[in-house]
């Protein structure tokens, strides 16, 4: 299991960000959570085998079709045992 905290910057809120982070983390199998920050990004926790987190990761890079990603920031953590996906 692996753990990452990603920061996603750029036109990230009012563009389903969360919902779509949300649903690709279910498809996916993944558990975390999303949410809104105040200066504008978004910021995420993703646990799961290395290979689902890969994935998510790279889907912040670009995010739902109407999001502009300019930056994403990635720090591995100790994972934790977070249950289920929530967007808070």
């Amino acid at each position: 299991m692996e753990r990452r905290h990603v920061i996603v910057r750029g036109t990230v809120q009012g563009v389903f960000f969360r919902a779509s982070c949300q649903q690709e983390a279910a498809r996916l199998g993944a558990t975390g959570w999303v949410a809104n920050r105040p200066d504008g990004s978004v910021e995420a926790v993703f646990e799961g085998p290395p290979e689902v987190v890969d994935r998510l990761v790279e889907w912040c890079r670009t995010g739902p079709p109407r999001a502009a990603v300019s930056d994403v920031q990635v720090t591995e953590q100790q994972p934790v045992g977070e249950l289920g996906f929530e967007v808070r």
